[in-house]
Order: structure tokens, then sequence, then C-alpha cells
């Protein structure tokens, strides 16, 4: 990216008042390095369709708030001491916060994680996440929803969180439900609690062996709720944690689950198009929901390669309208002015072909997003993919690859160390940990 590029890049920072700042040149300066390191990091895969080190230097950085969690997964990647580890201290929060913006920039995705983030002291939460959009990253909760009122998340809102993303599937055995179907009504209880909230609404699905055959439906659920749901997170089983579920059946594989996802949707994605670190461990695609069914917004990695060199400095908060985001890059085709007949030439064939569901919908358009996550077992450890890593953990030491992360989680979550504050230095030691691992 050009530093003239990257001038004309916003963070848009979220406030009470709804005020927008340009980055700093300090900011510009750190930006331009970390895309660069990023370009770096993804070596051969840095073709002209990949986000990472144009768009930005990370798909997400997981801030684990607190290791304890209210349910007990068939599939969990937490470890056996986790529900024994004392919550880390707040100021170590901020400053793992702070090693997110300096390694990877503002404008950077962080998402509030743990186990269960809402098992974390609400005050505290609420400050977390205050504290990272005003530092310029872009915060985004990750929980199971049992403890996520919509109060909460109105609170979360109102001080900057940018997306909800709920994890329901049937590893988690809740009880009462006994298909994925059956499911459905959590999922529309919390999709009702989002409503009318500026938040982008994530639902994420572990696909395993029981609930395979239900991956179609599942799609077909979000697309027919696309008014809300924004973003869909299909992830395969790994060997890795605490989970009693092991071995992964042959059936369940990145291809097979791409081909569930576009029965369930209506059509045939263009799962390629678009490179988000590693081609192994991510599949995405943005689509337009009409009438029910999906249809790719990109389907050709050329055209969306020339799109990346043009467009890649243009930034946006995910929580305004498509409108106002689609609005944006309309006013920087101004400086490249070919690409209005680009554009024109692209879009109209493609909208020619959806035109049936789009009368049949009577002009209604929504936009979701697809994501296939391929999760590697901990014992089989690919160190590409880890070099090529889009999603990553931060430590006290720094990031680590999730995959490399939960393959070693207890070297992490039961190691004590220095937690540096204006005050002075203070030493944390997981207690309930230690006190575990002596028997």
């Amino acid at each position: 990216m050009e530093s003239s590029q990257i001038k004309n890049r916003k963070i848009f920072n979220f406030s009470p008042f709804g005020k927008e700042r340009e980055l700093n040149s300090k900011e510009e300066k750190s930006l331009f390095q970390t895309l660069h390191k990023a370009r770096k990091r993804m070596g051969k895969f840095f073709l002209e369709n990949q986000i990472l080190g144009r768009k930005g230097s990370i798909g997400c950085v997981s801030l684990e708030i607190s290791q304890r969690c209210n349910l007990d997964c068939s599939l969990c990647y937490l470890s056996e001491s986790s529900n024994y580890v004392d919550d880390i201290p707040f100021q170590e929060l901020k400053n793992r916060l702070d090693g997110v913006r300096d390694h990877f920039g503002v404008g950077t995705n962080v998402q509030i994680s743990g186990g269960d983030p809402t098992l974390r002291d609400r005050v505290e939460l609420v400050a977390i996440v205050k504290y990272a959009r005003e530092i310029g990253l872009l915060p985004a909760l990750f929980t199971n929803g049992i403890k996520c009122s919509r109060s909460l998340l109105k609170e979360l809102s109102e001080n900057g969180l940018s997306d909800v993303a709920f994890h329901v599937d049937l590893s988690q055995e809740r009880k009462g439900y006994k298909t994925e179907h059956d499911l459905n009504a959590v999922r529309l209880e919390y999709i009702k609690r989002t409503k009318g909230l500026p938040l982008m609404v994530v639902f994420n699905t572990t696909v395993f062996e029981k609930n395979f055959h239900e991956v179609k439906n599942i799609a077909k659920f979000f697309a027919q709720n696309a008014d809300t749901v924004d973003f869909a997170s299909f992830q395969l089983q790994a060997d890795t944690g605490r989970g009693t579920i092991k071995e992964r059946p042959n059936k369940i594989s990145t291809e097979t689950i791409r081909e569930q996802i576009n029965l369930g949707v209506g059509s045939s994605l263009s799962w390629d198009a678009i490179l988000v670190g590693h081609p192994k461990c991510h599949s995405y695609v943005p689509t337009f929901a009409i009438n029910e069914k999906c249809y790719e917004i990109i389907d050709d990695p050329e055209f969306f390669g020339e799109f990346l060199k043009d467009f890649s400095h243009i930034s946006h908060d995910r929580r305004e309208s498509v409108l106002k985001i689609a609005w944006r890059y309309i006013k920087a085709a101004n400086q490249k002015p070919s690409w209005y007949i680009k554009g024109i030439k692209y879009f109209l064939p493609r909208l020619w072909k959806v035109k049936g569901d789009l009368l049949r919908s009577k002009g209604k358009i929504n936009k979701i997003s697809f994501f296939v996550q391929n999760f590697m077992d901990q014992n089989n450890l690919d160190q590409e993919r880890i070099d090529a890593c889009s999603f990553m953990v931060m430590t006290h030491e720094g990031p680590i690859s999730m995959c490399l992360h939960n393959s070693k989680r207890d070297d992490y979550i039961l190691k004590p160390f220095i937690v540096e504050s204006e005050k002075g230095s203070e030493l944390y030691h997981p207690f309930k940990a230690s006190q575990v691992a002596s028997k």
C-alpha cells in the first residue's frame, strides 16, 4: 500500500457523540509497517486477491478475558485447567489491547472472548470494550449467549461494541435440544435481542458428525434471517482442548461444508475469489441475500484484486449501513472514474441473472457473509499455516496463532507473569490452576 493511500484512510472512533477522527502521523507510520509485515508473513499466499497485507494486517485477534465457561462442549478448545484459572487482571487486558494495536495497527478486529466473556464482571467487560474502541480497535463479543441479555448488548453497543458473535450448535449439549432445527429457537431468541442495535450479528457453528447433515438447513436459516444476521461462520471440528470428540470423520472437510452451504442458500458460491490468510484455513464469501437465496458479491479473483489495489485504503465502521458503506466507495471512485464503467460492466450482468428473485423480493436485498474455518488438530500442526495465520490470540508474550495456542493452552494460562501499570509492577499468579496442577 502506498503511503499516500494510508493518509486517505480513516478510522471511525466511536464515541457517544459519534465523532470521527483521522489517523495521526504515528498511527499512519505504524499501519504502514504492520501491513508490510503482513505481506512478508503471507509469503507465496500474498496474491492479488489476498486481503491480509492490504485491507488489514490480520483477520482478527482474540482477547481471552476469562477462561471460565458455563457450558462444557463436546468439542471444547479450553483445557481441563481453564475453569480453575483466576481472571486476568484488568490492567493486563488493557496492556494486551495496546499490544494488539501495536502489532496489527488501528482498525484491527479484536474478539472479546474466553471461556465466555459474559462471566467477567459486567463493569469490567464494558470497560474493556470501551477501551478497545478508544484506542482505535473494533471490538466484538464472542459468547454462547446464555448470559448475554438485551440490556448488556445495548450497554456494550453504547460503549463501542462493533459485533456480537453467538456460538450455538449441538456440540454444546444444551438440555432440551436434540437437533439443530430445535436450536433455531435459541438462535431466534438471540436475534431478537439484537434487533435495532447497531451491531454486526454473527453466528458460529461447529460442524461435527452429529450435525453435518443439517448444515444446509442451518445455512438456509441464516439466509432467511439475513435482515439481521450479517455473518455465518462454520467451524470444522478439531482435536484440541478438553473436548471429548477427537478424530474428524473423512466426510467433514472444507469442501463438503462449502457444498452443504451452497445447497442451503440455493446457489453455487465462488469460495476462492477472496483470500483471507492461508487457503487451507479459511474460505470467505460475502453475498447478497435475495428472496431467501444468496448470490456472491465477488466471483472473479482478478476483478477483486484490481479493486483491492485501488480501494484497500478505504476504511469504515462495520456498524454503518450497507448503503452508507457503498456510498463511501462510490465517492472514492471519483479519484478513479474508470471504476464507474468497470462497476457497471461487472454488476449489470450479475443483476440480470438474479432479476427473478429481485422481482419476487420486491427489490429487497440483504447482505450476509459465509465463512468456513478449518482449525488444525493439536498434534498435526502445519508450520506454513501457522506462519500465515489470520486468527491469533493475544498473550502476555505477544500474539500467537490460535491453533498453536489451543495445542499448548496450559503453557500460557498457567504461567505467572508481571503486570505493569502506572502504579508499578504486580505479580499475577493463576492460583486456582496451580493448586489443581499440584494435586
